[in-house]
């Protein structure tokens, strides 16, 4: 009995092949529109507006972050910052159609085109989302510190402190514990321990201080911007319907910085943007 036991045992292990090979969906919300290449599926031209930035993104904490920040331009009323924006529904796959591949190769949300600046006759075209807040910044001269030193420095270290802590929250604790088609304890265990030190990390560096990188108002820039669209919006109660599991009452100074951001009337406006369907 016990051997057959174990013999069951074995046989339910996951042995990987020594070719990988798509035989089968791999199960969860996005296993109808994941394959192993790039490239447009279908044709689909994008449409154009009148403002001078075209934005296609989701309101997702990654096309969050972008709004965040015309939002915040136009706060400020920064001539040339107007914007369109229109609606990329990743769950029906609109982010393979040839239009929005044309801008962005790697078809994720979310992506943005310049028409006022054109480089041989062509507007600019960005992708990914840390690369289009550092674009606009410049551009516009705000929320980006450009003169060489400390305050740019700690801009851009916790910009890509960002950029490479967050896909193991998305792409892994919240795949595992909220889109995967079943539980599984070891990814879930896994993923969450590095997102609670994620969390330990940001608290205890706001613990001295009132904003990512600094304590005054002007030092309220897109490395915020960029880390609440994850941190505060998961802290707030706004990803995965993980806060109890997270515990992340726990982590007061992240709190008192996202409620904070969270009230700002850009942000507000940010998070609830409407966004234009492309059809």
């Amino acid at each position: 009995m016990s051997n057959a036991s174990t013999s069951d045992t074995q046989n339910d292990k996951y042995v990987p092949p020594k070719v990988w090979t798509q035989d089968k969906d791999n199960g969860g919300k996005f296993a109808s529109i994941n394959r192993p290449t790039s490239g447009a599926r279908y044709d689909k031209e994008l449409p154009v507006g009148d403002a001078p930035l075209q934005l296609y993104s989701l309101n997702t904490p990654n096309g969050v972050k972008v709004n965040i920040l015309l939002e915040e331009l136009a706060e400020l009323g920064i001539s040339g910052a107007e914007y369109d924006a229109y609606k990329i529904d990743i769950s029906q796959g609109e982010q393979f159609g040839s239009g929005f591949v044309a801008i962005n190769p790697n078809s994720k949300i979310p992506a943005l085109v310049d028409h006022s600046t054109d480089t041989a006759g062509e507007p600019i075209a960005l992708f990914e989302s840390g690369a289009i807040l550092m674009y606009l910044a410049e551009k516009f001269d705000r929320f980006l510190p450009l003169s060489l030193g400390k305050a740019r420095a700690d801009c851009l270290s916790w910009i890509m402190w960002q950029m490479g802590s967050a896909p193991f929250l998305g792409g892994g604790f919240g795949h595992f514990y909220a889109y995967a088609p079943e539980p599984l304890e070891y990814p879930i265990n896994r993923y969450t321990m590095e997102t609670k030190r994620q969390l330990d990390v940001l608290d205890t560096h706001l613990k001295d201080s009132e904003y990512l990188c600094g304590n005054d108002e002007a030092d309220y820039n897109i490395a915020d911007m960029i880390i609440w669209a994850w941190y505060g919006q998961l802290v707030l109660g706004k990803l995965y319907d993980a806060a109890e599991f997270l515990q992340v009452q726990d982590y007061k100074h992240i709190q008192r910085w996202a409620k904070k951001i969270a009230e700002r009337p850009a942000v507000k406006r940010a998070v609830e943007l409407e966004l234009k369907p492309i059809d």
